[in-house]
């Protein structure tokens, strides 16, 4: 993941307002919004400290 993917994850946490926790329906509206695949989502939390809450599909580990 480049720098440059990475500050366009930033942006779009910032404009929803994630923080620290997000949800998994939060992380499945930016990938439909915006189509950032799943998997990048996870990765990026995972580099960020931003925990994922009530997932429902175990998409996030």
């Amino acid at each position: 993941m480049d720098d440059e993917y990475k500050a366009r994850l930033a942006g779009i946490f910032r404009e929803k307002g994630i923080e620290k926790v997000m949800t998994c329906p939060q992380a499945m509206e930016i990938n439909k919004e915006y189509g950032i695949p799943l998997a990048d989502i996870g990765k990026y939390c995972n580099t960020s400290q931003i925990k994922i809450r009530g997932c429902q599909l175990g998409c996030f580990r």
